[in-house]
C-alpha cells in the first residue's frame, strides 16, 4: 500500500499543492516554516480522517479561506496482480461537518476508514509520551488499537459516547440537588461492561507489543539497558465493578465519573524505574522512536502490509547514533512508502546515498 498522488485546496499553508510521490523514500525539504510538517499532515489526515498536530480540524482550513480539501490515490494492493486504486477525499467546509469520501461515495461512518491505509508518524515532540498527562499516553495506544482492531475502535467511540452522556447526567443533578440512581445505573451497565472488553483488549496487546518494543529499544541503545510498559487499570481489580457503585457519590460531588478506564496509564521503565524521572533525553527520545517501531512492525504484522511511515524532522533531533540506525533499517528495506522532512536537503542526500532504495526529492516553500 502506498500514496501515489495528493492534491491540497486550502490546507494550512497550501492554497493549491499537487504531488506525485515515489512508492519508496519522498523527501520533502525547505526552509523552516515552509510547510514541510504541513505536508506530513496532510498525509496523515488522508489516512486517520484528523490531523496528527490540532485538535480541531476547522484549524487546518488556509487563513481567510471557507473550507479546505485533501484528495490522494492510494495503491491499496501494491504488488498484486490485481492493483487496486482508491481515492480518497476529505472536505471541510466552516461551520459544517467534514466529508469524507472514497472513490466519490461517502462513508456510512468515519469509522469504516480507520485502519484502511495505516500510518505511522514519528514527530519530534513524542517524547510527550513520556513527559506530559496520562491522557497522552492513552491517546497513542488507542490510536494503535483503532488502526489495528476495528471492534476496539467501535468499543472505543461508544464507551466515549456513553461517557459523555453518564457525565452531563451528572452535572444535571449537581443543576437540581437531585439524584436519580436509576437513571444512573442505565448508564453504568453498559460503561462497565464496555470498559471490560477494553481494558481486556489493551492488557492483551500490550502483551504482544512489549517483545516487539523491547527488541527495537534493545537495538536502538546497543542493548544499555532494559526496558518495559506497565499498564496500569483499576478495571483489572477484583470486585471493580462493586468499587464504581460505591464511588457514585463522588462522582456526583465532582459532576464527572471518576473512574473507569478512561482513566487508564501506561508506566514507562528502565532499568525497572520511572522513565519519566530518572531518564535521559536520550533515553527517552530512544524510548519513543522504539514505541513508534514497534507500532510499525504490529501493523505490518495484522494487516500484512507496510504502513506509511512519517519522519518528521528526526535528522535535526537526534544524534548520530540514533540516526546511523534507522538509516540502517532503511538499508534492510524495513520500511515501505517513506516521508522524511529536513531544513538541509544536502545532510539527508548523505546520508540516503548508500541505501538501496529510491528516493525522490520535494522542495516546498520556493
Amino acid at each position: 500500500m502506498h500514496l501515489e498522488k495528493l492534491s491540497l485546496t486550502n490546507f494550512k499553508n497550501y492554497e493549491d499543492g499537487r504531488f506525485t510521490f515515489g512508492r519508496q523514500v519522498n523527501v520533502i525539504v525547505g526552509p523552516n516554516g515552509s510547510g514541510k510538517t504541513n505536508l506530513l499532515d496532510a498525509v496523515y489526515f488522508l489516512s486517520l480522517s484528523k490531523s496528527a498536530f490540532q485538535t480541531q480540524d476547522a484549524l487546518s482550513i488556509q487563513h481567510d479561506s471557507d473550507y479546505f480539501i485533501i484528495d490522494g490515490i492510494f495503491d491499496e494492493n501494491e504488488g498484486s496482480a490485481h492493483e487496486r486504486h482508491v481515492q480518497i477525499t476529505i472536505s471541510l467546509q466552516r461551520g459544517q461537518r467534514k466529508v469524507l469520501m472514497a472513490d466519490k461515495k461517502p462513508y456510512e461512518r468515519v469509522s469504516e476508514h480507520i485502519g484502511r491505509f495505516p500510518v505511522v508518524l514519528v514527530a519530534p515532540n513524542d517524547t510527550d509520551l513520556v513527559r506530559e498527562h496520562s491522557e497522552d499516553r492513552r491517546q497513542f495506544f488507542d490510536g494503535v488499537l483503532s488502526q489495528l482492531d476495528s471492534d476496539y475502535l467501535r468499543d472505543y467511540l461508544m464507551y466515549q459516547q456513553v461517557l459523555k452522556q453518564r457525565n452531563s447526567v451528572l452535572k444535571l443533578f449537581a443543576e437540581r440537588r437531585q439524584v436519580d440512581h436509576e437513571l444512573l445505573d442505565t448508564y453504568d451497565e453498559p460503561l462497565l461492561a464496555i470498559g471490560q472488553r477494553i481494558f481486556e483488549r489493551r492488557q492483551r496487546f500490550v502483551t504482544e507489543f512489549l517483545p516487539q518494543f523491547q527488541s527495537h529499544y534493545t537495538y536502538l541503545s546497543d542493548a544499555r539497558e532494559t526496558v518495559n510498559i506497565v499498564y496500569e487499570s483499576d478495571a483489572g481489580k477484583l470486585g471493580f465493578a462493586d468499587m464504581f457503585q460505591q464511588n457514585r457519590s463522588r462522582d456526583v460531588l465532582l459532576q464527572r465519573t471518576t473512574m473507569g478506564v478512561h482513566r487508564d496509564d501506561y508506566e514507562f521503565q528502565i532499568d525497572g524505574v520511572a522513565l519519566k524521572r530518572f531518564g535521559s533525553q536520550g533515553q527517552q527520545k530512544t524510548f519513543v522512536i522504539a514505541l513508534k517501531l514497534g507500532q510499525f512492525e504490529q501493523i505490518l504484522a495484522e494487516k500484512n502490509s507496510k504502513p506509511i511511515l512519517l519522519l518528521d524532522d528526526i535528522f535535526d533531533k537526534l544524534d548520530d547514533r540514533r540516526i546511523g540506525k534507522l538509516v540502517e533499517l532503511m538499508e534492510r528495506q524495513t520500511f515501505g512508502q517513506t516521508f522524511i522532512t529536513d531544513a538541509r536537503p544536502e545532510r539527508t542526500e548523505e546520508l540516503l546515498r548508500a541505501i538501496n532504495a529510491d528516493v525522490k526529492f520535494f522542495r516546498v516553500g520556493e
